[in-house]
């Protein structure tokens, strides 16, 4: 089972657990307070940061004594599987924005892809073929510093996840630029979708036909 928080922009704290012997705290992209949000108060064993800026790599805010990733790899820590695939900040293969990492995390049969500041329009054959099949997905839509609604639908379809979860887009206090929410609910069709404030996932009750879309409140 996994529970997954959104605390606004890209940051993430997933819980996941068997209920018999087994926990882990993974949190993704801490941000601190220039962003004009409210900082994080989640606490980490698996720290992942998909790239260097200040809205992402706030890792001195999370409890907890973390194992921090900050790039491409293959790790396993507490019975969690996490990959790190490189890609770019922008459009232009990180000529203007810089890199970019992508993370799958496999936990309790459970796997996850967490897209971080993807500027890419869209995903490289290699790419997807490392990705692979996705459950939940955790997708930027906001535009401007990251693939906007259109981009992130092309995306979506490339990935084919059971679950989209969008992040990196307009907050009523953040200090960034960016467009809302509802732009890419109406732009995937689906536009009156009711927020919930954390997503319980398991096996069981993972999509069976089709996807969902889930928009998790900060």
């Amino acid at each position: 089972m996994a529970k997954i928080y959104w605390a606004g922009q890209s940051c993430f704290q997933i819980s996941v657990s068997n209920s018999r012997d087994h926990e882990a705290n993974i949190v993704i992209d801490p941000f601190d307070e220039e962003t004009g949000l409210k900082v994080p108060n989640f606490s980490a064993d698996i720290l992942l940061v998909t790239h260097n800026h200040h809205d992402h790599n706030n890792t001195k805010s999370v409890k907890g004594t973390a194992f921090l990733i900050e790039g491409p790899g293959e790790y396993e820590i507490k019975g969690v599987f996490a990959q790190g695939i490189p890609a770019f900040h922008d459009d232009k293969e990180g000529k203007e924005k810089g890199n970019n990492t992508i993370y799958t995390i496999e936990a309790e049969d459970i796997r996850f892809c967490h897209l971080g500041d993807l500027g890419q329009k869209q995903l490289t054959d290699e790419q997807v073929d490392k990705i692979g099949a996705i459950d939940v997905l955790m997708i930027p839509v906001g535009g401007e510093y990251t693939i906007d609604s259109t981009q992130a639908q092309r995306i979506i379809s490339q990935i084919e996840p059971k679950i989209v979860i969008p992040m990196h887009y307009a907050l009523p206090k953040l200090k960034i630029k960016l467009d809302t929410i509802e732009k890419f609910l109406k732009t995937m069709g689906k536009p009156s979708i009711q927020p919930v404030d954390k997503l319980t996932v398991k096996t069981s009750t993972l999509p069976k036909d089709g996807m969902e879309i889930v928009v998790l409140q900060p």
